[in-house]
């Protein structure tokens, strides 16, 4: 398992293994609109955790890594507010801080990665919870959700152990060799599924695919990374 920045919990057949004396480390805390999947156009504060358990975030190591598309950098605590947080309760009033002042009744904080559930406990959702927020996390699925998320949202990797096969939203990059969309809807419970293009030089062909596969199995929505095409973070 790849760490990045302190501490971070440790895995035992999916479940976390909380160390009480860890602490958060966070790459980036922003506030944009969520891009894709189910909430798209949704203004949040975004919380991207440090560290994957897919890949280390070091362009060296991507041909080895179990994901290799992964478009993100989640290496560290040196983005935008980043650093590390001792206790939720900092982390969480960090998080406040990026929300409107002037509204208090619409707050969302999407928690992403990396993988954010080799970190996100107990603790930070109360805390977050307590100052209003509706919880979003982003997570490839290998970890089991601790209870609480409001909206939990799982991409799954194609040679990954996937543990949480539930939640309110399965969005699936498409296409990625071994998944079957037949058997994925069998075995899992979501609220709602996407397809999303993987984006590479076959995005064209992969926007394409994705589209007659919606249209095939109506069960499945596309999702498009409008962040990517409005310029917006």
């Amino acid at each position: 398992m790849s760490q990045s920045g302190s501490c971070l919990a440790s895995l035992t057949w999916g479940v976390r293994i909380l160390d009480p004396t860890m602490t958060y480390s966070v790459k980036e805390i922003f506030y944009t609109l969520q891009g894709e999947g189910g909430q798209a156009g949704t203004p949040a504060v975004f919380c991207r955790f440090a560290g994957c358990n897919l890949w280390t975030g070091r362009e060296q190591d991507r041909p080895s890594a179990i994901c290799q598309f992964c478009d993100t950098d989640f290496v560290g605590t040196d983005g935008t507010l980043g650093g590390k947080f001792t206790t939720a309760d900092e982390l969480a009033e960090r998080i406040l801080a990026q929300w409107p002042a002037s509204d208090s009744q619409h707050r969302m904080v999407v928690l992403t990665g990396g993988e954010p559930l080799l970190q996100v406990d107990e603790a930070l959702i109360a805390a977050l919870h307590a100052r209003g927020f509706r919880i979003s996390v982003e997570s490839n699925g290998t970890v089991a959700a601790p209870q609480g998320i409001d909206w939990l949202c799982i991409s799954p990797k194609a040679g990954a152990d996937w543990i949480q096969r539930s939640g309110q939203e399965l969005k699936l990059v498409w296409p990625q060799p071994t998944f079957d969309l037949e058997a994925i809807e069998a075995s899992t419970q979501f609220s709602h599924y996407f397809l999303q293009p993987m984006d590479n030089v076959q995005q064209a062909s992969n926007i394409a695919t994705c589209i007659e596969q919606s249209m095939q199995r109506p069960k499945w929505r596309l999702s498009l990374q409008t962040h990517k095409l409005t310029g917006i973070r």
